[in-house]
């Protein structure tokens, strides 16, 4: 009697199983970002930046707090609730739009830190960088690259504000910038036996490159300490992020079958309260289903959906599913569908 072809083995499943974040001590209201800006000689109208963006405050790394420090806090926090050993994780990703230096990898001073030996380097893809870190990690796993992984990102845009704008027309260039708080956070990423990272999608657009970002420390612009501010034109990148931003939900919901009913937490970048009004607006996502942190910590680029993850981490149950949407200068989206293992 011939036997019966073998069933093929169920697909490995990869998912994020620890959190962590970090935040700064130090707490910046608007009104006070506005006072600084006034005493370098541009009088502004009080209460001009909360109107504007809906920020009330944000978190400033302190003198000799850098990237690495508050990614390292975030790590050490997502090691601890995991209850993993450095010396466990046998690949470390520093993955943000904010590093220490040109060189070497902010990852290295992450890593000799905490103490671990794995595998260490830097991803950068502005704010999308701790999701593409994420879907690196999960990618390397699959191929049998590592076991285990550590995506850490520190954030410290604050530290490119232009805290003195010679004139009106610099301060607009520079308005967005002035959206910006600091915040680090970490997963770990490991083979799960059920749920995982079920899903990741990516649109890019990169003829937007030019209409906002930090062009100063490259091969362009090595030693122009003008081109070290945050500049950009905050209503193209909008009009971008609309436009591709919802076909980009739109995929994915096609892709998965999923409706909004079907996420526990829809995670979304967030930029200002308008913008995410606007979001709310256009996608039909239910408000209950965000987490929403801009309004006291500002624009926290790459750290927003980590720093969002770990405030409704310990309320998640098993089988639930949450929608990470990522917004990174560029342009790029990203989308990424977890479910809790």
């Amino acid at each position: 009697m011939p036997s019966s072809p073998a069933m093929p083995a169920p697909p490995p499943r990869v998912g994020i199983t620890s959190v962590g974040s970090w935040l700064p001590r130090r707490r910046l209201s608007s009104e006070e970002l506005r006072d600084e800006v006034a005493r370098g000689g541009l009088p502004l109208p009080r209460g001009v930046f909360e109107r504007a963006t809906g920020i009330g405050s944000r978190r400033i790394a302190a003198d000799g707090e850098y990237a690495s420090t508050l990614a390292i806090g975030a790590a050490r926090r997502a090691l601890d609730a995991a209850g993993l050993d450095p010396l466990d994780i046998d690949l470390l990703l520093f993955a943000s739009a904010t590093r220490d230096m040109a060189e070497p990898a902010t990852a290295h001073v992450v890593q000799a830190a905490l103490g671990s030996r794995a595998h260490a380097l830097d991803v950068t893809n502005a704010c999308n960088s701790f999701v593409n870190g994420i879907d690196l990690a999960r990618a390397m796993i699959l191929a049998g690259r590592a076991t285990r992984a550590l995506v850490v990102t520190g954030e410290t845009p604050s530290r490119a504000v232009r805290r003195a704008p010679a004139s009106l027309t610099a301060f607009r260039d520079a308005f967005a910038g002035y959206t910006f708080g600091d915040a680090g956070a970490a997963v770990v990423v490991e083979p799960v036996d059920r749920g995982g990272i079920l899903d990741v999608d990516t649109l890019t657009h990169s003829e937007h490159w030019a209409a906002g970002g930090i062009f100063g420390g490259g091969s362009r612009h090595p030693r122009d300490e003008e081109q070290t501010y945050f500049r950009g034109d905050g209503a193209h990148l909008r009009t971008v992020f609309e436009k591709v931003g919802i076909s980009a939900l739109d995929r994915v919901r096609h892709r998965t079958g999923l409706e909004w009913r079907d996420f526990a937490r829809v995670l979304v970048h967030q930029v200002t309260v308008p913008y995410l009004e606007r979001f709310i607006e256009a996608t039909g996502v239910p408000r209950d289903k965000l987490v929403v942190t801009v309004g006291e910590l500002g624009n926290v680029a790459s750290a927003s959906l980590g720093v969002q993850l770990d405030r409704v981490h310990g309320r998640l149950t098993p089988g639930d599913r949450v929608l990470f949407v990522g917004l990174g200068g560029g342009v790029s989206i990203m989308t990424l569908v977890w479910e809790v293992s």
